[in-house]
């Protein structure tokens, strides 16, 4: 395995099994099989159990899976079929004000289940979880994400219903049918010498910075999309670029595609709509920020590929 594949949600060789998506009898008998778990999703948090926040597995029979929306067929975990379920139509007594906010921190309880079982957000926990459990719950979000704001059909608009394992939506109007949508986004490791391009987003948390980053627009290829983007932003221009790594990005369902640009220009003009800040932060005081010495700036966010493409880029192990 390429360093690059070992970002986070980077995949862990997770059988899908997709050759059973649509024979419903053999998708029934995976269901049924004596082994079979289940992880229940809330409005887009998983389910964790214990203070290490492991996946909160389930059977298939257990009361909370009943009356979830789904399933979705994940694959097979070492033969071990896996499937997850859409349990938001439950309401907790209390919903926290911070539901919406950029990381919501608060973790729900349900009466149903044990003491350590937390829905939690999946950002909060990622880098801490295996490869195989990080690909399954990411995986899990991005479908069900797509599926609560995908209910109807885009040629008709009848209500669609979910088939083929959760891997797709059926008409029964018009026939139509519709597949989860990857949405691709370029995050840039721009450099000019020994000097990398941070920026912060408007109502993002103080102190906050990561790389720059944008949606590929239809028709533009990956390369245009970074000079574009990193242009529109900073006023940044960039000659060279090239692909690094990527990352699935269930928020909802993004696929990040990191690359690396070398900027021929300085100056920065900033888009006030994108962004609130940026600058240049040379290789020695990033590894401060890295060191947690830096009290103005903090690292991006562990476990994603901004966080991973600058320490290798610190660590000169891009390569």
């Amino acid at each position: 395995m390429k360093r690059a594949e070992t970002v986070t949600f980077g995949g862990s060789g997770l059988d899908r099994a997709a050759e059973l998506r649509a024979d419903a009898d053999a998708l029934a008998a995976e269901w049924a099989h004596a082994e079979a778990r289940v992880l229940p999703v809330w409005r887009g948090k998983p389910l964790f159990e214990g203070e290490n926040r492991h996946p909160g597995w389930l059977p298939a029979d257990h009361p909370v899976i009943t009356g979830g929306e789904g399933p979705v067929f994940l694959g097979r975990d070492q033969g071990v079929p896996c499937f997850a379920t859409d349990i938001s139509r439950w309401e907790p007594d209390v919903l926290p004000d911070t539901m919406d906010a950029f990381f919501d921190p608060s973790e729900q309880s349900h009466p149903g289940l044990g003491d350590g079982h937390v829905f939690a957000e999946l950002r909060g926990v990622m880098a801490a979880l295996t490869p195989r459990d990080a690909e399954l719950l990411a995986t899990a979000r991005a479908v069900l994400s797509w599926h609560a704001s995908h209910r109807f059909c885009a040629r008709c608009g009848a209500a669609s219903e979910a088939s083929h394992g959760g891997w797709q939506r059926t008409c029964p109007a018009c026939g139509a049918n519709h597949f989860p949508r990857t949405d691709p986004v370029v995050i840039m490791l721009i450099t000019h010498g020994n000097d990398v391009l941070v920026g912060r987003s408007p109502g993002w948390p103080e102190g906050m910075y990561s790389l720059l980053a944008g949606f590929v627009e239809p028709g533009e290829t990956m390369e245009a999309a970074v000079r574009r983007e990193v242009f529109e932003e900073s006023a940044i221009r960039v000659a060279e670029v090239e692909y690094l790594a990527s990352q699935p990005w269930p928020f909802p369902s993004s696929l990040m595609i990191g690359c690396a640009g070398r900027a021929v220009t300085r100056e920065i003009t900033l888009d006030p709509v994108e962004l609130d800040d940026a600058k240049w932060v040379s290789r020695e005081e990033m590894c401060e920020v890295y060191a947690g010495r830096d009290p103005s700036m903090n690292a991006a966010r562990k476990g994603s590929i901004a966080n991973f493409l600058i320490g290798h880029w610190l660590a000169d192990t891009l390569g």
